[in-house]
């Protein structure tokens, strides 16, 4: 993806992305009930989706030695997920069985991956929370993802959390969750949501100077771009 979209997008929430594509008629962007397992300071998870998806397991064909095969495609993507990549996993929001475990994620924060992302849940979740990488999910889950899930095919549409994601699409975590910019809107979000961020800073150090929302959140009182413009003036935004 473009660097100077990537590096702006780490510098912005998913709430404001969330309203910019509320501009744009899109709802239902925001991957529903996924939390971060860790947060890493100021910036974003920000990356194209590379995506894995599961369908319930069938139990024939869901044994341990399923996992021998280097093209089962859990383990496959775990191998082939570009580095800067998030992979993203559509569980069908089931977190009874785990969508990966410790060592997964482990290797794909060794290859670079930027963060990985399930509607389901991961075992070894406490292991998973120490390493530097990005990983949402919506509970932890002991037990091996053969148990439900039967991993299917790699990088095609899926949905996630209620979401749809595809192949490519940028993908911007934080605190609030996971959203999903369709990749060719990324870059004009990217700017549009950076002058949000400088004028929601403005606004919330008068809010906490003690001056009142009307006129200013949102900003239908002239004085207060006037201000606005001396703001980014004085802190070079």
């Amino acid at each position: 993806m473009n660097p100077d979209t990537r590096a702006k997008l780490k510098r912005v929430s998913t709430a404001t992305l969330a309203t910019a594509l509320f501009k744009r008629g899109l709802r239902n962007q925001m991957i529903q009930a996924v939390q971060p397992l860790r947060t890493f300071g100021g910036e974003s998870m920000v990356g194209p989706a590379f995506t894995l998806r599961y369908i319930p397991a069938r139990e024939d064909l869901n044994t341990l030695d399923a996992f021998r095969d280097p093209a089962h495609p859990q383990r496959l993507g775990v191998e082939t997920c570009p580095a800067g990549h998030v992979m993203v996993m559509d569980s069908r929001k089931d977190a009874r069985a785990a969508s990966a475990g410790g060592i997964l994620v482990t290797r794909l924060m060794a290859r670079g991956v930027e963060g990985v992302v399930t509607d389901g849940g991961f075992r070894d979740s406490a292991e998973i929370a120490t390493l530097d990488i990005w990983a949402f999910h919506t509970r932890p889950s002991a037990p091996t993802n053969l148990t439900l899930n039967h991993a299917i095919a790699l990088n095609e549409p899926i949905a996630c959390g209620d979401a749809p994601v595809f192949p490519g699409d940028i993908i911007v975590g934080d605190a609030d969750g996971c959203i999903v910019l369709p990749a060719h809107l990324a870059d004009e979000l990217a700017e549009e949501a950076t002058q949000m961020t400088a004028y929601e800073d403005f606004a919330t150090e008068r809010v906490r100077a003690g001056h009142s929302i009307r006129g200013l959140y949102p900003a239908t009182d002239p004085a207060n771009l006037e201000l606005f413009t001396e703001w980014r003036q004085a802190n070079g935004r």
